[in-house]
C-alpha cells in the first residue's frame, strides 16, 4: 500500500490539537481501514520526514443515525466505520503543516 494511500487525512480537532501541543507530541490521522501500524509508522515517516516512537490505532464504529422520509417514516441507517490513528513523534520533532493550524 503507497503512503499516500495510507493516511487519508490528518484529523483537527480539540481533543487532536491538545495532544499536539502538550508533551506528548501525538498526531491524530485518517488512515485507510485495511492499513495496519507499521504501514501507519512508514507513510507519516516518509510523508513529513519525522521519525516516530509509537502508534495507536482506534477502529471509530458507525453511529445509528434516522435517515430520510419514506413511506411516512423515518428508515434507520448508519454512519461509516473508519479507522483513527495517533502517531507519537520523537520528542524534539514537529510537523511543521500543522503548527499554527
Amino acid at each position: 500500500m503507497e503512503n499516500l494511500a495510507v493516511i487519508i487525512k490528518p484529523l483537527l480537532t480539540e481533543k487532536s490539537n491538545l495532544l499536539r501541543e502538550g508533551k506528548s507530541k501525538k498526531y491524530a490521522f485518517r488512515v485507510d481501514a485495511r492499513a495496519n501500524k507499521f504501514q501507519i509508522r512508514q507513510a507519516v515517516e516518509a510523508l513529513f520526514n519525522v521519525k516516530t516512537t509509537n502508534c495507536h490505532i482506534i477502529n471509530v464504529i458507525g453511529k445509528k443515525k434516522s435517515l430520510g422520509m419514506r413511506g411516512g417514516r423515518r428508515t434507520p441507517g448508519t454512519t461509516s466505520a473508519w479507522k483513527k490513528a495517533y502517531v507519537t513523534l520523537v520528542a524534539d520533532q514537529k510537523i511543521e503543516k500543522f503548527e499554527g493550524v
